[in-house]
């Protein structure tokens, strides 16, 4: 799967699709994709920036949710012309891919919590742009399949599946290492979304209690043995302070440290399957 003219999704190389849970301004986007370029480069993996142009699912109407769309694809604009780096990010409603998302960001991606509207899944897929699909957080990994189809079906294949972890109506999300075989099985590359599998609902993420990364390095150890094509995960220069997902965003030395971490595991892996 061809991302741009640098980074194809192949299964012989390995992904960083990191950045800020929402985009907040200039200099932080700016500071967080210097820091996560390096460090891919650094590791030897490709890096995809990922910040949402717009979170619709706060759990209040009184949180920030993103910048009004046209300054936000600004931001994208020059950080692409600045770093030369891709861009993914969420669109919520399909009249969003008429106001210029399409000519700037370079894979769509849908939210967990929308992956079942057909209209929303269909529109994104006809741009012909890749597509991140997101599991949703109350779907069996092989009801994805479903979701896929609904892509193949406008005839774009360019699919990226990411696993979140699973809800069952409580505050923690659970990771089962299953659902990343069964969704390699459908023929498309996963990736496992670290930071929210360990974000707590209902809790406001400025809460410490709202995300457990005290897990973090164990699960993230895990997943990067089951030899998928890479991790997704959100990082941000001064997490306590982020106006979204405060408590389950990285820190840089946080960051520096897992992901680091992460791709030597998983390279370790793919050698020992040679």
């Amino acid at each position: 799967m061809k991302i741009t003219d640098k980074i194809e999704v192949n299964g012989s190389g390995q992904l960083l699709m990191a950045g800020n849970c929402v985009l907040e301004n200039k200099a932080i986007a700016f500071k967080t994709i210097d820091f996560l370029k390096q460090l891919a480069e650094t590791i030897g993996v490709d890096f995809i920036f990922k910040a949402s142009y717009k979170k619709d699912n706060r759990t209040s109407e009184k949180y920030f949710s993103g910048l009004p769309l046209p300054e936000a694809l600004r931001i994208f604009e020059e950080a692409k012309k600045e770093f030369d780096v891709p861009i993914v990010s969420d669109v919520h409603y399909p009249w969003e891919l008429d106001e210029g998302v399409t000519e700037v960001v370079d894979v769509l991606q849908v939210p967990a919590y929308l992956a079942m509207q057909t209209e929303l899944v269909t529109s994104i897929a006809k741009t012909g742009k890749p597509v991140n699909l997101k599991k949703a957080q109350f779907l069996h990994p092989e009801e994805m399949e479903r979701v896929c189809k609904k892509v193949e079906s406008t005839g774009n294949q360019s699919i990226i599946l990411t696993e979140r972890g699973a809800c069952f109506g409580y505050r923690d999300l659970v990771v089962d290492l299953r659902s990343l075989q069964i969704m390699k099985s459908m023929g498309y590359p996963v990736l496992f979304d670290a930071g929210h599998s360990i974000r707590r609902y209902g809790i406001p993420s400025a809460d410490p209690a709202g995300g457990s990364k005290q897990f973090l390095q164990t699960m993230m150890s895990a997943c990067a043995a089951t030899d998928i094509a890479g991790l997704f995960i959100e990082v941000h220069p001064d997490p306590k302070n982020a106006l979204c997902d405060a408590a389950s965003q990285l820190s840089f030395d946080e960051a520096n440290r897992l992901i680091t971490r992460y791709f030597k595991i998983a390279s370790f892996v793919r050698e020992l399957q040679v």
